[in-house]
């Protein structure tokens, strides 16, 4: 079977003016910011008029841990709420913004795929509304204001060793991960060791992702710990008077970008904050807009049920007050396979033909992710419902062992085609969110505010990793008694650790046991609102391949983009 590629996809939609796609959630003209006929922006106005509607049910979507062969996520999230809409209900879709550093480096373009995308691909991919370029502006704002103050004669006294602070930009670049600022002389600023950050890991996106409004930004922004004095003390973005101006580099980025699906169906997009460090959530404002004007809103989280999802409940839904109503939980044939540890799988290169052969016994054998994964959704009182995302080269018998496992784990199961067949493939899915949904929901975090930091770690390793136990370097250990002291211990936290393991090891695969969280460093998002316990060698400025994107990437003789994946 030939498929088109996405790209050509998209071209082919006949994409709705973007006021017809706003009318079907009754957000009229006067919320609209248009970007051209097929974006907008939405007024943030519209939470205090919509405020009276009934709430929508609120879906999320989350997955297995993740595999090199991706587990379609995004295209689930795309295709179910297509796939509402055909049962006539009202529905909205929400995801992140794609960040340009993987649409030009290995993983390509996003979001979603097939029959069931975000259109147009070109804009979706490639600027949309400048967010991205807003918070990178936003957040070297105070990168600048920071080092001025050192040079101007640090009068806040910050100690040049303890200054936490880099800089960012949305793309891939090595070679900017460490570097010495200040070089050329005396006039040029002050000499220091630094680096930048992609900036989907800048604290500025976590903070736009978790703002309730344009006020409750103004206050986190001012909130950011950019380093310490050399007393121990932090030091804000509201005692270097930086908060107001990137306030004001950041009032457009906030209001939500609404686009479309292949089958029209609305889309927010907004937000990309990183996955391994931050929370990896699309934003609170979005799914507040989405909730008060849908029947059903769909969103999604970044990574397995380990990370995104928990982060989801704990961090998002803490912030938001907003509550879930059931989960999707992604598993494919070929992702359980590799959990069984029986094939070696390297990204960028073929499948192993014995991956593609009938064997559902390869799938039983990694099947303990699924139930690990499904156990993490109901320990936060969600239902939840695997979506089986089926793809050409799998087997009837296969599908049938994921279903026998979801089945006995207690969740409903769907076999979804979406891909392929666009919302009609996932009519089934959308069926069983529908009856999961209905059910009275049980919504829980899974610690309090009140409990300490090292009680919170402990909690989400052993209950949602799998893990025996934490332990802590003497930097870590310091960090968290320094934290406590100055008044973040009531935070939630955020463990950046590895996506591709329950544990933090990524080769241990399926549900590990047996094995101890390894926390190496702590940070403080102090403006976001959470504590990230640092688990193994985090990247946050990802470098390009041998073959990136970028080269395949031009423009044709009729002024088209080609070559986006």
């Amino acid at each position: 079977m030939t498929i088109p590629s996405d790209l050509d996809i998209s071209r082919a939609t006949t994409i709705r003016p973007i006021d017809e796609i706003a009318a079907q959630l009754d957000i009229g003209p006067h919320l609209l910011e248009p970007y051209g006929r097929q974006v907008a922006k939405v007024s943030l106005d519209a939470i205090e008029e919509f405020a009276d509607r009934p709430a929508a049910k609120y879906i999320l979507v989350s997955a297995v841990t993740p595999t090199p062969l991706g587990e379609g996520k995004t295209t689930t999230t795309v295709g179910l709420g297509q796939a509402l809409r055909l049962l006539g209900h009202r529905s909205a879709v929400a995801i992140r913004q794609p960040s340009m550093g993987p649409t030009f480096g290995i993983k390509g373009g996003a979001a979603g795929g097939g029959y069931s995308q975000v259109v147009p691909m070109e804009a979706l991919n490639l600027h949309l509304t400048g967010d991205m370029h807003a918070v990178t502006a936003a957040h070297n704002l105070l990168s600048a204001m920071l080092d001025n103050h050192l040079h101007k004669g640090n009068e806040l006294d910050l100690d040049p060793q303890r200054i936490t602070w880099r800089r960012v930009l949305d793309v891939n670049d090595r070679d900017l991960r460490s570097i010495v600022t200040g070089l050329g002389g005396a006039a040029d600023g002050t000499p220091r060791q630094t680096g930048f950050d992609i900036t989907a890991a800048s604290e500025v996106m976590a903070v736009l992702a978790l703002s309730n409004s344009l006020h409750d930004m103004r206050r986190r922004l001012g909130r950011i710990v950019v380093g310490y004095a050399r007393d121990g003390s932090p030091v804000s973005a509201e005692q270097l008077r930086a908060a107001g101006a990137m306030t004001v580099l950041l009032r457009e980025a906030i209001k939500p970008n609404l686009m479309q699906t292949t089958e029209n169906t609305p889309v927010f997009v907004h937000a990309g904050p990183f996955g391994n460090i931050a929370h990896g959530n699309s934003s609170v404002v979005a799914d507040r807009i989405a909730g008060r004007c849908s029947d059903y809103m769909v969103t999604e989280a970044g990574f397995g049920a380990d990370m995104g999802a928990e982060r989801f409940f704990n961090i998002k839904c803490r912030s938001s007050g907003q509550r879930p109503d059931a989960a999707v939980l992604v598993a494919t044939v070929r992702a359980l396979k590799a959990h069984s540890g029986n094939h070696r799988i390297v990204a960028g290169r073929p499948l192993p033909p014995e991956l593609l052969a009938e064997n559902p016994d390869d799938v039983l054998a990694g099947a303990d992710n699924l139930r690990k994964q499904i156990e993490n959704i109901r320990l936060h009182g969600v239902s939840p419902v695997v979506a089986v995302n089926a793809f050409p080269t799998d087997h009837p018998s296969e599908h049938e062992a994921i279903r026998r496992v979801a089945e006995a784990a207690g969740a409903r199961v769907a076999v979804s085609s979406h891909f392929l067949d666009g919302g009609k493939g996932a009519k089934d899915l959308a069926e069983a969110v529908v009856e999961a949904a209905s059910e009275p929901s049980g919504f829980q975090l899974l610690y309090p505010d009140s409990a300490d930091l090292r009680t919170k770690i402990d909690t989400v390793a052993r209950r949602v990793y799998g893990a025996d136990g934490v332990s802590y370097t003497p930097a870590a250990a310091r960090s968290l008694r320094d934290y406590e002291a100055n008044g973040f211990g009531t935070l939630p936290v955020c463990i950046a650790k590895t996506h591709l393991s329950l544990s933090s090891d990524p080769t241990l695969l399926g549900a590990p046991t047996g094995w101890t969280l390894p926390v190496r460093e702590v940070r403080a998002s102090v403006g976001a609102g959470f504590v990230y316990p640092i688990c193994g060698d985090m990247r946050t400025m990802p470098g390009l391949g041998s073959r990136p994107a970028a080269e395949r990437i031009d423009i044709d003789e009729h002024g088209q983009v080609v070559g986006l994946s």
